[in-house]
């Protein structure tokens, strides 16, 4: 997908904070520092457009970006902080599901796991919410440049096996750092979104992707 524009549009906590627009939405979710502010930039390639800290649990809003005035990117707060007071993240919790089931143009949820590592309690507790409520768009194993081309087959395999996943869903490796599998995770995004595609190639490096959007 060629970016034209992307933009931060707000926070919010509530449904009366919430953009509004019809514009269709995915959400990234995902433990605290697993990573969605990177990828989000990675995505959109613009270093520093959604804010990363290496402090987790940092992020305490919902927070919007509109890319190429067609679609909204939605950055939610991470889970299993457990540094956290548990009043917030009792909070966090409810405002979280609030979005998740109150967002009417809400088109799927990308849950984030850190492929160095097989997936936590907490992953597939929210794993099979996701599936339970219609919402999961994906499972996007992140941080995939520091696991060698057997290792990540292998961390993938276990990742499908540990969450038991369907077939029908897709699980797509991403590195924020070489950008490999940006075009990848793109082309399903806009697909999410209700937008047709075309690649442009087969070269992962490629910037002219172009779709509908």
């Amino acid at each position: 997908m060629k970016i034209k524009s992307a933009e931060f549009i707000k926070s919010a906590t509530d449904p009366g904070g919430y953009p509004v627009t019809d514009l269709p939405e995915i959400a990234f979710v995902g433990r605290s520092n697993v990573g969605k502010s990177s990828l989000i930039n990675n995505l959109v390639q613009r270093k520093k457009l959604a804010k990363t800290s290496s402090t987790p649990g940092k992020t305490q809003t919902i927070n919007f970006y509109r890319v190429n005035d067609c679609m909204l990117l939605v950055d939610l707060p991470g889970y299993g902080f457990t540094k956290a007071p548990e009043k917030t993240n009792l909070q966090w919790r409810q405002f979280i599901d609030t979005y998740l089931r109150t967002r009417e143009n809400l088109r799927g949820v990308i849950q984030l796991i850190d492929c160095r590592h097989e997936p936590t309690a907490m992953d597939r507790r929210v794993f099979v919410w996701l599936m339970e409520t219609d919402l999961i768009g994906g499972i996007c194993a992140v941080k995939s440049d520091k696991l060698s081309r057997s290792r990540l087959i292998q961390s993938l395999h276990t990742i499908r096996g540990d969450l038991m996943m369907p077939d029908t869903i897709s699980l797509i490796s991403h590195s924020a750092v070489s950008g490999k599998g940006r075009l990848e995770l793109w082309k399903h995004l806009t697909s999410l979104a209700g937008f047709s595609g075309r690649d442009s190639g087969t070269k992962e490096q490629s910037s002219e992707e172009t779709t509908d959007c």
